[in-house]
C-alpha cells in the first residue's frame, strides 16, 4: 500500500513538473516584450490590408455609420505611419506619467523611506498579528514593487523564523501581499497611471474625448486591500502553516534589525509632512470656491485637481522623502536629491524603448479600425449568447488570469488586452466603463502572480527559499502559493460581482456603466 502510495505521489509529482516544466519553457521562448509589440504592430498593418480587400466593416451602435477597415498599406497608411510614429510615442498617456511619478517614488526609494516603512510596520506589529503585518506591508509595498520583493518577501521569512514559525510560511504571506496585492492598495501609486494611460487609449476608439482617471479603481481597491489581507492571513494560518509543519532546518535565526533613533524620527517627520500636504490639498477642492475645483461649474470629479492627479502623486511621495532624507542624513545637499532621482531614472531606460513600440501598436491598431470592428462585433456576439453582465466580467478575470501564466509585464499585457475588451464592453446594451474592465484584469493578473514562473521576481523568490532548505524550488513556491491563488479568486471575482450588481462606482469618475 504505501509503495503505490509513494509510486503515485512520484507520477504525480513527475506530471506537475512536466507541467511547470512546460509553462517555464514557453515563458523563456517568448521574445522581450518590446520585440512582442513590434511584431504586433506589423501584424496590424497586414491584417489591416486584408481586412480591407475582403471589405470588414461593421455598423457604429452609437451614431449608425459604417466602419470600414483601414489599409495602412496603402499610399495615405504608409504616409500617415511615417509622419506619426513620433507623434505616437510623445502622445502615449503612460509615457508622462510614469516619468513623472517616479521623480517622487525614486527619491522615497532612494532616501530608504520606503524600506523603513516596511520594517517600520512588520516589527511594530505584536506577535498574534504578525501574519496581518506581513501581508499588509505587502500590499502597501505595492507602491515601490521592487522594495517588496527584495526587502519584505525575505524579511518575512527572517521574521517567521526568528519567532519560531516556519518562514517558509512568512514568505508566502509576503509574497501574496506583495504580489497577489497588484490589484490592492490603500494608495494611489505608480501603476495606476500607467494602466489608466492604457485605458484612456483604449475607451478613446469609441469616445475619443474619454479620459480614463488614475485613482478610477480607488475604491474597489480600497476594499480589494481587505480582500487580501483576510484571505491571506486566513489561508496562511490555517491551510499553509499546517501544511508546511515544524521548521527542522538548519538555517541559522537572525536577528531582525530595530529601526535606529534617526530612522524614527525622521519617519515620524515624513508622516508629519504628509500630513500636512493632505490637508492643505483637501483645501484646495473641499471649500465650494477651493482652487483646483472646476472654475466654472464648481465640480470636483471634472476639475484641475483630477486633470493634474499625478503632480498631487508625485508630491505625495516627494515631500515626506525630503524630510525623511534630510535627517537620516541621506540628503545632504542638491546633489544628493538629484542623485536618487537620476538614480530612479536612470533604470527607465528599457521601459521608455517598450512603450515606442507599444505606442506604435496601439495607435496603429487604432488607425486601422481593427478594434473598432471587433468590439463591435464582439459586443453583438456577446448579446446574441446572452453572456453579459457579471458573469462576462467574472470570466474576463479568469481569462486575464490565464494569459498572465505566460506573459510577465502587466502594462505589456494590459496594452495588448485592453484596445480590444474596453471597447467591446462599452458598446454591450449595459455599457461598462473603462474602469470594470480594468479592475477585472488586476484581479486576474494578481491571482496568477502568485504561480507563474513567468513572473520576473519569481527566481528570486526560490532563491529567498532555498536559504532554508537547498531542496526548495519552483514546485515548492508553486504549490506552497497555490491555496492563495484559488481562494483569493473565489472571494475576489464573488466582491467585483456583487460590487457590479450593487452599482457602487469604483472610483472617482469611475461609475460601473457609462451613458
Amino acid at each position: 500500500m504505501q509503495n503505490e502510495t509513494t509510486k503515485h505521489q512520484k507520477t504525480s509529482g513527475n506530471l506537475f513538473n512536466r507541467i511547470l516544466d512546460f509553462i517555464e519553457k514557453v515563458g523563456n521562448a517568448l521574445p522581450h516584450p518590446a520585440t512582442i509589440f513590434a511584431m504586433l504592430a506589423g501584424i496590424v498593418v497586414l491584417i489591416s490590408a486584408i481586412s480591407y480587400w475582403m471589405g470588414a466593416s461593421a455598423v457604429h451602435p452609437v451614431d449608425g455609420s459604417v466602419v470600414t477597415a483601414n489599409n495602412l498599406l496603402s499610399g495615405d497608411g504608409i504616409r500617415w505611419m511615417y509622419t506619426n510614429m513620433l507623434n505616437n510615442f510623445l502622445r502615449f498617456p503612460p509615457l508622462g506619467y510614469v516619468l513623472v511619478v517616479m521623480i517622487g517614488i525614486g527619491l522615497a526609494e532612494g532616501t530608504g523611506l520606503f524600506s523603513v516603512m516596511i520594517r517600520a510596520l512588520v516589527l511594530g506589529a505584536p506577535p498574534k498579528f504578525i501574519t496581518a503585518a506581513i501581508v499588509l506591508a505587502g500590499i502597501i509595498s505595492g507602491l515601490a514593487v521592487e522594495a517588496g520583493y527584495v526587502i519584505l518577501i525575505p524579511l518575512g521569512a527572517m521574521l517567521f523564523h526568528g519567532i519560531g514559525r516556519h518562514p517558509m510560511a512568512g514568505l508566502a504571506a509576503a509574497f501574496c501581499g506583495v504580489s497577489g496585492g497588484f490589484g490592492a492598495n490603500f494608495v494611489i501609486g505608480s501603476i495606476d497611471p500607467i494602466l489608466a494611460g492604457i485605458s484612456t487609449s483604449a475607451a478613446q476608439l469609441i469616445i475619443p474625448d474619454m479620459v480614463v482617471n488614475p485613482a478610477v479603481n480607488y475604491y474597489f481597491m480600497i476594499a480589494s486591500s481587505f480582500v487580501v489581507l483576510i484571505v491571506g492571513v486566513w489561508v496562511t494560518e490555517k491551510i499553509v502553516e499546517p501544511r508546511l509543519g515544524e521548521y527542522k532546518g538548519a538555517a541559522q535565526r537572525l536577528e531582525i534589525v530595530q529601526l535606529t533613533p534617526a530612522e524614527n524620527k525622521g519617519l515620524r517627520w515624513a508622516g508629519i509632512s504628509l500630513l500636512v500636504f493632505i490637508v492643505a490639498f483637501a483645501f484646495t477642492v473641499i471649500p465650494q470656491n477651493g482652487l483646483l475645483r472646476n472654475p466654472e461649474t464648481g465640480s470636483v470629479l471634472h476639475s484641475p485637481f483630477f486633470d493634474g492627479i499625478i503632480i498631487g502623486i508625485l508630491l505625495m511621495f516627494f515631500i515626506p522623502a525630503l524630510f525623511y532624507g534630510r535627517i537620516v542624513g541621506t540628503i545632504k545637499n542638491d546633489k544628493d536629491l538629484m542623485k536618487h532621482i537620476i538614480k530612479s531614472m536612470s533604470g527607465m531606460g528599457s521601459y521608455i524603448v517598450l512603450v515606442f513600440f507599444a505606442a506604435q501598436f496601439v495607435y496603429f491598431f487604432n488607425e486601422s479600425n481593427l478594434g473598432l470592428i471587433i468590439a463591435i462585433k464582439g459586443a453583438a456576439g456577446l448579446r446574441d449568447i446572452g453572456f453579459t453582465g457579471p458573469i462576462l466580467i467574472a470570466a474576463f478575470v479568469l481569462l486575464a488570469a490565464f494569459i498572465n501564466l505566460f506573459m510577465g509585464s502587466a502594462s505589456a499585457k494590459w496594452a495588448i488586452i485592453a484596445p480590444v475588451f474596453i471597447p467591446m464592453l462599452m458598446l454591450l446594451d449595459n455599457a461598462y466603463h473603462p474602469g470594470i474592465t480594468q479592475a477585472a484584469f488586476r484581479i486576474g493578473d494578481s491571482l496568477t502572480n502568485l504561480v507563474t514562473p513567468m513572473m520576473s521576481y519569481f527566481a528570486l523568490i526560490v532563491t529567498f527559499a532555498q536559504k532554508y532548505d537547498e531542496r526548495y524550488g519552483i514546485g515548492t513556491i508553486i504549490s506552497t502559493m497555490i491555496p492563495y491563488t484559488v481562494l483569493l479568486g473565489i472571494v475576489w471575482i464573488a466582491a467585483l460581482m456583487l460590487w457590479v450588481w450593487l452599482g457602487i462606482p469604483l472610483g472617482p469618475d469611475g461609475p460601473i456603466y457609462i451613458n
